[in-house]
């Protein structure tokens, strides 16, 4: 199925009953038994692991979360690209997305009262195709105001946080 027949399908199934926009994600991670900071992950009947680099006490042998958040950024801007391109009809060869994050990890060590979080994400997109500056320019603005994980880091999320 191309993606202008999912746009197509989409809108129609939304604009019969909006309550088909309303869609709910669910990850679940547990320590792996015998370590510190490798996490396996599932997502729906996909699984991954995760861990920290030796210098913040892991094995390395998997990405960390905040490495995984700039992924989801990077990934989720390449699609949304992708997307936009074909509901715009602009023609797009190529997407390569670099994404950076700087962390002071003050913050996750409780150093001080430095946030925990990203300082400051730098997102640099690479698009090639045959279409003017003015095409591209007006999708890049379409993207960066639909990319679901690009809002994520620009706006507050309501989370809650419970012990089941």
């Amino acid at each position: 199925m191309s993606l202008t027949e999912v746009i197509e399908g989409t809108r129609q199934a939304v604009s019969a009953d909006p309550a088909n926009a309303a869609v709910s994600f669910t990850v679940a991670g547990t320590l792996v038994d015998g370590t510190a900071t490798q996490v396996d992950v599932r997502v729906r009947d996909h699984a991954f692991r995760v861990d920290e680099p030796t210098p913040l006490g892991g094995t390395d042998t998997a990405a960390n979360p905040v490495e995984y958040a700039l992924a989801a950024l990077g990934s989720c801007q390449v699609i949304t690209y992708q997307f936009w391109a074909a509901k715009l009809g602009v023609p797009l060869d190529k997407v390569s997305v670099t994404v950076e994050g700087d962390l002071d990890l003050h913050g996750f060590f409780g150093f001080d009262g430095t946030r925990p979080g990203f300082t400051e994400v730098r997102v640099t997109v690479e698009l090639d195709g045959p279409a003017g500056p003015d095409a591209y320019a007006d999708l890049k603005r379409q993207v960066d105001e639909h990319c679901p994980v690009l809002d994520l880091f620009r706006n507050p999320t309501p989370t809650q946080t419970s012990l089941g």
